[in-house]
């Protein structure tokens, strides 16, 4: 999970928004089968983990950004793409290749690309559209993702299950193929 978490942040180094983006979408999926007994994704597991882990991040950086001016107070901000908006946002976009869902409750979700402008709008409104700043997005699922792995390392059914979660082998997977690196 680290490593792929890594090259989420190297996509988004890196420009490619696209990748970064699909892949923190499919984070609260994994996840969610991760640490769950049958190791199934489901809807509803989606939608509790990107609650629990993912959607609070915003509120801590804001936080955090208001303590560096030397404000400390609790800032009353809210994320407003709740675990069931970006669930609708994931099915579309992974599965139509859409930033449009029918039962959404915006119109559609779109994104300024990072240095198009000096301006950074993160989940603002416009119209019926919700326009969200990719890299702090994917930041938050990340964010959300590496406090997740804190909480899970060590109990069951997560030990169980990230055996079986997709990962590199430098010199091959044997019986199948070895003396070259592989991903399986």
């Amino acid at each position: 999970m680290l490593s792929l978490l890594g090259q989420i942040d190297q996509s988004l180094n890196s420009r490619f928004y696209y990748l970064a983006l699909f892949a923190s979408l499919a984070i609260p999926d994994i996840a969610g089968a991760l640490e769950a007994p049958d190791g199934q994704a489901k809807d509803w597991r989606y939608k509790d983990w990107y609650e629990k882990w993912a959607r609070p991040r915003l509120k801590e950086q804001v936080k955090a950004l208001l303590a560096q001016r030397g404000v400390n107070h609790d800032p009353q901000v809210a994320n407003p793409l709740t675990g069931d908006a970006c669930y609708r946002f994931r099915c579309s976009l992974l599965h139509q290749g859409s930033t449009q869902h029918p039962r959404s409750p915006y119109s559609r979700i779109i994104f300024i690309e990072p240095g198009a402008t000096t301006n950074v709008v993160h989940y603002g409104v416009m119209n019926d559209a919700l326009c969200i700043d990719v890299p702090s997005f994917c930041r938050e699922v990340v964010a959300g993702a590496e406090l997740w792995l804190q909480s899970v390392k060590g109990t069951e059914p997560y030990e169980t299950n990230k055996d079986r979660f997709v990962q590199r082998y430098d010199n091959g997977l044997s019986p199948y193929i070895v003396g070259v690196p592989v991903i399986g």
